[in-house]
């Protein structure tokens, strides 16, 4: 699709040869209270601060996994928001080890946005059970394991971290692979003349997306891999340290009750879901994933809690008018 005048368009395009690069999208894990008003994914939060979502005096909660949580947070401080608490579920030995092991250049960065957010506190081994409030967010109660305790804030931050968007290689029929889309080392996917790069490969943060960026084009080309091996290899190690330090502790499935809606749109919960064998029956039974984002949301969760298939996809991948796909 491309926008003129205002209007969305339908383009098609012909090519020899196809590089996706789509990206990934924000990991939701339910559980009690995780709808209602002043719940966000922190990424989502973040995003709305940069696009001038009031943010100044509130009392901001991050929960959840990950460098995001950090990055997140650096946003919402300038904004003037309040940071009570980021809340890290992986254990303090894991984050050590971690590191120890980033790169000169790497450990350098994130000390220094450690720095810049020194006045806020930062618990690992903590991780959200339930979001507190009537009309809205009032506070997240919050466990390190051994004790429970309620945490106010105004606005909470939820990020369990990344899932690549692999949507767009499903439907061209590329094989996936532990959530992924599979790749050769020339990052070539199962479909002749189609490759991928990035994030939709498997998560490994911006030094992975850009070497494998170079990759793609080069193989595109037909220029030499040689000099860019090195580099990959370094980012695909990353990558694997990262996934190791960041695993989401099994306590995070099981925090959904049967009353925890999974589907938001259709306000269909947990308990009314795990009576159906799988996904298509339950969506023909309760309307699950035929909200306004077509099982975006919920079919990666019911996939995570109740083992199910991916949904069923089909074009488009993002909402557009029907005008567009109307014959002229």
């Amino acid at each position: 699709m491309l926008l003129h005048d205002g209007q969305a368009q339908r383009v098609e395009v012909s090519a020899p040869k196809l590089l996706l690069a789509t990206g990934a999208s924000e990991r939701h894990l339910p559980l009690p209270g995780w709808t209602l008003p002043g719940v966000h994914g922190a990424g989502g939060l973040q995003a709305l601060v940069k696009g001038g979502w009031p943010i100044a005096g509130q009392q901001v909660v991050l929960a959840g996994s990950g460098p995001l949580l950090l990055a997140s947070a650096a946003t919402l401080q300038a904004a003037g928001a309040k940071l009570q608490l980021i809340a890290e579920q992986a254990a303090p030995a894991a984050l050590i080890r971690f590191t120890l092991q980033l790169p000169l250049r790497q450990a350098a960065q994130a000390a220094a946005l450690r720095l810049q957010l020194r006045a806020t506190p930062y618990r690992s081994g903590c991780w959200p059970v339930r979001v507190l409030g009537r009309e809205r967010v009032q506070a997240v109660l919050l466990t390190d394991g051994q004790r429970e305790w309620e945490q106010p804030c105004d606005a909470l931050g939820l990020g369990f971290g990344l899932r690549p968007n692999t949507e767009a290689a499903e439907l061209l029929g590329c094989r996936i692979e532990a959530g992924a889309v599979a790749v050769d080392d020339q990052l070539q996917t199962t479909q002749n003349g189609i490759y991928a790069a990035g994030e939709c490969t498997g998560i490994g943060g911006v030094g992975k997306a850009l070497v494998e960026g170079e990759i793609a084009a080069a193989s595109l080309l037909g220029q030499d891999l040689a000099p860019l091996r090195s580099r990959h290899r370094n980012a695909q190690k990353f990558a694997k340290r990262l996934a190791a330090a960041f695993a989401l502790r099994s306590e995070l499935f099981k925090l959904a009750d049967a009353q925890t809606l999974l589907c938001r749109c259709e306000d269909v919960s947990l308990g009314a879901l795990k009576s159906h064998p799988d996904w298509r029956e339950a969506k023909l039974q309760t309307r699950c994933g035929m909200g306004a984002c077509q099982g975006r949301i919920c079919g990666p969760i019911g996939t995570e809690l109740l083992g199910w298939q991916a949904r069923g996809l089909r074009e488009p991948l993002s909402p557009a008018p029907v005008s567009c796909w109307l014959p002229d």
